[in-house]
């Protein structure tokens, strides 16, 4: 594989590990897909497990032969760029979390039509731009046995760099997209293909998430806001059912991912 010392910081190909803008990368190769930037060799490695095309590789010096060999090893003749720790930040603008970024194609994603005829249990992030919870939402997901997360068209994107990080990689394991129309048309779409809907959100009539009529449905979309605002009313008010997850002390809430957490595991555990 192509080993290439950087010399000059403002080349090119560096352009995918220098740009802030990630939009920009989503659209590196419009009308084709894009490509998105994995950081840290666990993240990395499971992106290569599940199938993602690496086009190069932003490695410390030092890893090459340490902590990223069998990465190295893996990726085949794309350019593998290197240079010490210093000269490193100076592109990407931040120090690299263990030393390794690897720029990748992105694959086109499922309908949200397949994703719905192939699950049972999935979790709705309506207008979530905070790419933390998303990643954290979607490692629960992942890990809690939801099937799949769809997310309007208003949330940020899964595979940015901060929520994939965050996410540990899961993002690439469970399936996820973007559903089209705003709220009240989505949650009636949701409702045709089959699932109860439960908004999780704080109102007089909500019931607990341990209530026979969630824990028994077929099929369920449990749908989440974005902090602070919430979901929206009309949204709140096209569901089935208002959840609520009970509290002490007089906390009346938890952050959208915390929350998520711990909603699915109460609607996911017979499966666990």
């Amino acid at each position: 594989m192509p080993i290439i010392e950087i010399k000059d910081l403002y080349i090119e190909e560096l352009i995918p590990y220098a740009v802030s803008n990630e939009i920009q990368l989503k659209r590196y190769f419009e009308p084709e897909l894009g490509i998105f930037v994995a950081e840290s060799p666990k993240v990395i490695r499971l992106a290569l497990d599940e199938g993602y095309e690496p086009l190069s590789m932003l490695i410390e010096r030092k890893y090459i032969d340490g902590q990223g060999k069998d990465i190295v090893e893996r990726v085949g003749e794309i350019p593998i760029y290197t240079a010490d720790s210093d000269i490193l930040t100076g592109i990407t603008g931040f120090r690299l979390t263990q030393g390794i970024l690897c720029a990748m194609r992105r694959k086109k994603l499922p309908t949200a039509d397949e994703i719905c005829r192939s699950s049972k249990k999935i979790a709705v992030l309506e207008d979530v731009m905070n790419q933390t919870n998303i990643g954290a939402i979607i490692r629960s997901a992942a890990a809690l046995d939801v099937d799949a997360v769809l997310l309007t068209e208003s949330s940020s994107d899964p595979l940015y760099r901060r929520s994939v990080r965050v996410s540990m990689g899961t993002v690439f394991k469970i399936p996820w997209t973007f559903i089209e129309g705003n709220s009240p048309d989505y949650v009636q779409y949701l409702k045709k293909q089959g699932f109860t809907t439960a908004a999780m959100a704080l109102r007089k009539n909500t019931v607990g998430i341990d209530d026979p009529c969630l824990r028994d449905a077929e099929k369920i979309a449990v749908i989440l806001g974005t902090e602070g605002e919430g979901l929206k009313n009309s949204t709140i008010d096209a569901c089935d059912h208002t959840i609520k997850i009970p509290m002490a002390n007089g906390v009346d809430s938890l952050n959208v991912a915390a929350a998520s957490a711990v909603a699915f595991w109460e609607l996911c555990r017979k499966r666990l």
